[in-house]
């Protein structure tokens, strides 16, 4: 394996690793990524955390594929109880699933203590990103960087956050406060998108007998927001 066999979204995730961090690689896929890192001798350790097994067997095959049983430890564990104190892990990363889940994830870490507060989080999540930077802001984290990539027509947000306190505006929390100020063509994309489809939804529920006035009010603001950024 090298690394131009990781996909866009996963290269673009690497480049917010610290060079010579100490990773954990939460629902790791394949350890995809801790291996094209190893391999360009970017980070000094890993650990490759899955909850399945066929995907732990996968990625233990991976690293030993690569000779790389001594640098990256794969384990079999639900999400952040992958972590032992003895690997100090400085960056975690959470890739590639729902933000409500990658929220739970990182709640459950925070009670069990695998994580201090201190470590880089670099985050990509599919959906749900706005509930994931709520998350963030309420525990004290700072976004540093986002961004917003299309792969294979989806596209794909990542949210690096580090210790700090920061409070955002209800409009940063839901476009991005890096995206809102970057706004990219494919933010414009992704926006003008969400903009018909909030619209869609908007009508059907204004048909119905007792019209939900309380989501009708969310699509409404939602849709003024994206009317101005659009602008």
């Amino acid at each position: 394996m090298n690394e131009q066999s990781l996909s866009l979204r996963l290269t673009r995730v690497g480049e917010q690793i610290p060079d010579q961090a100490r990773l954990a690689d939460i629902g790791s896929d394949h350890a995809y990524l801790p291996v094209a890192l190893m391999l360009q001798n970017k980070i000094q350790y890993a650990v490759a955390g899955e909850v399945v097994k066929g995907p732990f067997e996968s990625a233990s095959r991976q690293v030993e594929k690569n000779g790389l049983s001594d640098k990256i430890t794969v384990r079999l564990a639900d999400g952040l109880a992958a972590i032992q104190p003895e690997d100090q892990i400085d960056t975690v990363v959470i890739a590639g699933m729902g933000g409500t889940l990658i929220r739970t994830i990182l709640e459950n870490g925070k009670s069990q203590q695998k994580i201090t507060g201190k470590e880089r989080l670099v985050l990509q999540p599919n959906v749900g990103e706005r509930t994931l930077r709520e998350w963030l802001q309420e525990n004290n984290y700072m976004i540093l960087h986002e961004e917003l990539i299309e792969e294979n027509h989806k596209n794909y947000e990542i949210i690096v956050a580090e210790e700090g306190s920061k409070i955002y505006t209800p409009q940063e929390l839901f476009f991005g406060p890096c995206l809102l100020k970057e706004k990219n063509l494919v933010f414009y994309k992704k926006w003008a998108h969400e903009l018909q489809q909030r619209e869609i939804v908007l009508q059907e529920l204004e048909k119905a007998a007792t019209p939900p006035q309380d989501k009708i009010s969310e699509l409404n603001e939602q849709i003024d927001w994206i009317k101005e950024v659009l602008e």
